[in-house]
């Protein structure tokens, strides 16, 4: 994109030798820009599936008496929980099963 921009503004307002240069020096930026984006993407694996869930917190939309809702991520999910939870305390995931994720409600000081 760089390019095609720079390559129209160095040919209607840059005199002949230094377009060339202008729009070789784009050329590079791109070029650059593209392989750092390549090795950046590759760095680390995505991080996908439900084993990325243990660990992260959420609140209880329904009293979990053990079995309610919970909303993670900004989903909704079954959860069965080891204690009571009222509506509204945060929970952490500590395993999922299917569709139903097993909470426990957080300590203090938990986000």
């Amino acid at each position: 994109m760089i390019v095609v921009v720079v390559l129209i503004l160095a040919l209607v307002f840059l005199p002949y030798p230094a377009n060339l240069a202008v729009i070789g020096l784009a050329a590079v930026v791109e070029v650059s820009l593209w392989i750092f984006g390549v090795r950046y993407s590759r760095r680390r694996r995505a991080q996908v599936g439900v084993q990325t869930m243990i660990g992260t917190y959420g609140e209880a939309i329904t009293a979990l008496a053990p079995g309610g809702q919970v909303k993670v991520d900004g989903e909704i999910w079954e959860a069965r929980a080891a204690g009571a939870a009222r509506v509204g305390d945060t929970v952490r995931v500590t395993g999922v099963h299917g569709l139903v994720l097993d909470v426990e409600k957080a300590e203090d000081g938990a986000p």
